[in-house]
């Protein structure tokens, strides 16, 4: 984006600079505004039918929205965000994780073997959470994220460790005796662009590892398996350009998980039916400045 401004702006330099050598009569300066300019910061807003974290369905008609800073003048660069999402209606469990205020921090790595990496640690609020305790108040987790461009696609890899999860839960409470905390997941995609009608047409899909990251808590005596295979999903994205600064994204997206694998069998803390096949979609706004 910035090359597009810079091209036109030499240009004109080069021309008025001609102009003064063949002695035509001076050009008044104009100054050039960059209304264009990115500063490094992001707002979004947006809607999703099904509220879905790390495959896990909490819940429908949930709106998100959040705010992002990219900070270049440090040894890496580095992205700070604050995002909040409600479930608006239709949540699974009642009083329990039905909104989510996270902040987080990411960093990016030095390329290494055509590996793009970052760094990411996200903290989560639940403020609705007053009763069920689902999980504890409050929660860190850490994250690994590579990408590695194939030309065909972009292959995306993605590990996360949550130091604040009891490990397989065990039916205990955080904290207790005998309880070794830390949980991970993982998830393993592609992702592809294609031109449609001059828009990117983003089309991906991937499959997910729990290890340790479900199982019982400590009110959820019923069961739930801790580790395996969590999920298959697709989904597809059409970005579509409204100005320099301002990007409508809808997409739709499918959840998938085969007999034995865990959100096949969630949530069954509760006795209620697996969870699986669920189409999805919404709409993100996003504006950089």
């Amino acid at each position: 984006m910035k090359s597009l401004i810079i091209i036109p702006t030499l240009l004109a330099l080069v021309i008025s600079a001609q102009a003064g050598d063949w002695g035509k009569a001076p050009v008044d300066k104009i100054p050039v505004v960059e209304e264009c300019l990115d500063l490094g910061a992001v707002i979004h807003t947006g809607y999703q039918t099904h509220y879905l974290y790390k495959g896990y369905l909490f819940g429908q008609d949930a709106v998100t929205s959040g705010v992002h800073y990219r900070f270049e003048g440090l040894g890496l660069p580095v992205t700070a965000s604050m995002q909040y999402t409600n479930v608006a209606a239709g949540a699974i469990l009642t009083n329990a994780t039905n909104d989510d205020l996270s902040l987080a921090l990411r960093a990016d790595l030095p390329s290494f073997a055509g590996f793009d990496a970052s760094l990411s640690y996200v903290y989560h609020f639940y403020p609705e959470d007053t009763t069920t305790r689902l999980y504890p108040s409050s929660q860190g987790e850490l994250g690994l994220h590579l990408s590695r461009d194939l030309q065909v696609a972009v292959l995306k890899f993605d590990l996360f460790y949550n130091n604040s999860l009891p490990n397989a839960w065990n039916g205990m409470i955080p904290g207790g005796a005998n309880n070794d905390s830390g949980v991970w997941y993982w998830e393993l995609g592609l992702e592809r662009e294609f031109d449609v009608l001059g828009h990117g047409l983003v089309l991906g899909g991937g499959v997910a590892y729990a290890d340790n990251y479900w199982g019982r808590g400590p009110n959820f005596r019923n069961g739930g398996r801790s580790s395996g295979w969590n999920h298959y999903y697709l989904e597809a994205s059409l970005p579509v350009e409204l100005n320099c600064r301002t990007t409508l994204t809808p997409y739709i997206g499918f959840v998938g998980a085969p007999d034995s694998w865990l959100m096949d069998g969630m949530p069954n803390w509760l006795g209620l039916s697996g969870q699986s096949d669920i189409f999805h979609g919404g709409v993100n706004l996003s504006v950089s400045f």
